[in-house]
Order: C-alpha cells, then structure tokens, then sequence
C-alpha cells in the first residue's frame, strides 16, 4: 500500500514538472526573441508561411483628393496583379522588367505599409536598429517603447530610409515615423490603428496624420490560407 501511495505521489510530481516546464517553455522562447521579432510576431508572423493568397486595396485620402489601387498578391508564386483606375498589369516579381518595375515599386510601398511589422524579420539583414523602453510617442504624447530601424545604402527603392515604431507592452504599433534618408526631422508621422485579424494576421488597417487631413487606409483585405 504505502508502495503504491509513493509511485502515485511520484507519478503527480513528474506530472506537475512537467505542465510547468510547458508552461515556462514559450515565455522562455518569447524572451529570447528579439525585438524585431517580438513585434513581428505580436503581429502574427507565425501565421504568413500558412497564407497563399492576400488582397487588398490601398487608399489615400488627402484634402479633398482620394487615390486607391488594388492588389492580388499570390505569395508562393509571387504573382501579383495590380488593379488601378487606370491601368491594370499583372507581373511576377521574379521577373521584374521595364514594364513592370514602377508596378513593382508601388507594390513594395503598399505592402510595407500593411506589413511593415513582418518586415523587421524579413529585412533584418539590411537594417539596422536600436530600442528604447521609453519615450513619447509623436502624436498621442504617450509613454512607449520606440524601436528605430534603419535601412542599408544599397539596394531596395528607398535606400537608406529610417523608421521610428513606437508600441506599449502588447508590441502592436501605435504609432510611426518615416525620416527618407535617415533624417533627423520627420517626412511623415502618422497613427497604426483599427487592427483587424486576417487568418491569424493583425493588420492595422487606418493611419492618419495629427492633423487630419492625410489618411491612409485599407480596404477589401482579405488573406486565404493553405487548406490542410
């Protein structure tokens, strides 16, 4: 009797170290990560390999003016359809030529602003960056934690260009700011906000001005998975 009350007793604590150890194991992996991956991941990233196909139209308003172009991007193949008010261009970017490289150029453009936050991971060997724990966010003058990217002087369509995020314990960007060229004062600053989730992607899809008069924005997103 007493033999079998200690193999029970025995079999409970192994049992309890390890359920702790399954509990300690991703806060141990979290606090591995870099910054950079902190926040692309707080974003979704472990969710990108599974997506095939992603949509969506990129939108500005400025005053009374108001641009909007639509992509279809095939992300396995790297098809990509371009769908604007005037033209439409269906290209591969393996391919890139003279008819579609100022395509290609606006389809950058438009996924950094949607995917900005995956592309701390996807670019990291042509950035590089600084984190502080606290400063104040540029519009709403809250406390936050900045991370600082800078790009490398070769390659790329804006070569040297740095970005400010700044984002609270969550690690989703509130806030940014794009300095063309590593300068010192701002070229645009705006907010990251309305988040929706795509198949697992957490997508700000407005960004305004502290003025209010530019928005960017997006519409019609919409990501389609791998069916298992």
């Amino acid at each position: 009797m007493r033999s079998l009350l200690s193999f029970l007793i025995a079999l409970t604590l192994i049992t309890s170290c390890k359920e702790d150890k399954k509990q300690e194991a991703p806060q141990a992996e979290k606090q591995q990560q870099t910054i950079l991956e902190k926040v692309a991941y707080a974003h979704g990233l472990e969710h990108w390999n599974g997506v095939q196909q992603l949509q969506f139209t990129f939108n500005v308003d400025r005053g009374d003016t108001h641009f909007e172009r639509t992509w279809n991007w095939r992300t396995k193949s790297n098809d990509v359809l371009m769908m604007a008010e005037q033209d439409t261009l269906a290209y591969n970017r393996k391919k890139i030529d003279s008819s579609s490289q100022k395509a290609n150029g606006a389809f950058v453009n438009d996924k950094f602003w949607l995917l900005a936050p995956f592309n701390l991971v996807w670019d990291k060997a042509n950035i590089t960056y600084e984190h502080l724990e606290k400063s104040e966010a540029p519009i709403s003058k809250k406390p936050m934690q900045k991370l600082t990217i800078v790009y490398g002087n070769e390659g790329g369509y804006t070569p040297g260009d740095a970005y400010d995020f700044y984002f609270e314990d969550d690690y989703l960007i509130k806030e940014w700011i794009f300095r063309k060229g590593n300068a010192a004062e701002p070229s645009m600053t705006t907010t990251w906000e309305n988040y929706t989730t795509q198949n697992g992607l957490k997508i700000a899809l407005d960004h305004k001005n502290d003025k209010g008069d530019f928005k960017l924005y997006f519409t019609n997103v919409k990501s389609i998975v791998v069916n298992n």
